[in-house]
């Protein structure tokens, strides 16, 4: 049996991990997002963590090398943190040819800074991921951000900086 082949299992609790999944889940909601992750920085000694959480499905959680599933709607002690709320948007416009982006004045900064906050919740040299709809189903905006850096963000396989007003 390959490790692709492995049980995943079920649980009810991420342990030290559950202010992150709250976290990850509460960015998803407040900004509509597709689908969020966050890779958490578990120090020197450990590999990083990563939260997977997606619309109407388990929360996927990856740390020292188990891959469990919560339920996206599990009941976890921790208390989500302050994060910017964003009102629904339409898709975002996209050309992936041409490399462009069209969305309401000030959405991308928006969506950038509750990508950042969520960031910034997580902590050190952790990094936060968000996806969000466009006109192009298979070619989500993606929105990546970790404190002390600037935010990136992808289209396709194209990354591109955050224009500065």
């Amino acid at each position: 049996m390959s490790a692709d082949d492995e049980p995943i299992d079920v649980v009810l609790t991420a342990g030290d991990l559950d202010p992150h999944v709250v976290a990850a889940r509460e960015l998803l909601h407040r900004v509509s997002a597709i689908e969020v992750q966050a890779v958490v920085d578990r120090g020197t000694d450990r590999s990083p963590a990563l939260i997977t959480c997606g619309r109407m499905r388990p929360i996927e959680v990856v740390d020292d090398g188990r891959t469990v599933h919560l339920p996206h709607t599990a009941e976890l002690d921790a208390q989500p943190p302050s994060l910017p709320a964003v009102p629904p948007l339409p898709p975002i416009e996209v050309d992936v040819a041409a490399s462009t982006v069209s969305a309401p004045l000030g959405a991308i900064p928006a969506l950038a800074e509750a990508v950042e906050a969520l960031a910034a919740s997580l902590g050190a040299r952790s990094v936060a991921l968000g996806f969000f709809q466009t006109t192009d189903d298979e070619n989500p905006l993606g929105i990546a951000a970790r404190v002390g850096e600037p935010v990136v963000l992808t289209l396709g396989e194209e990354q591109f900086g955050l224009p500065t007003a």
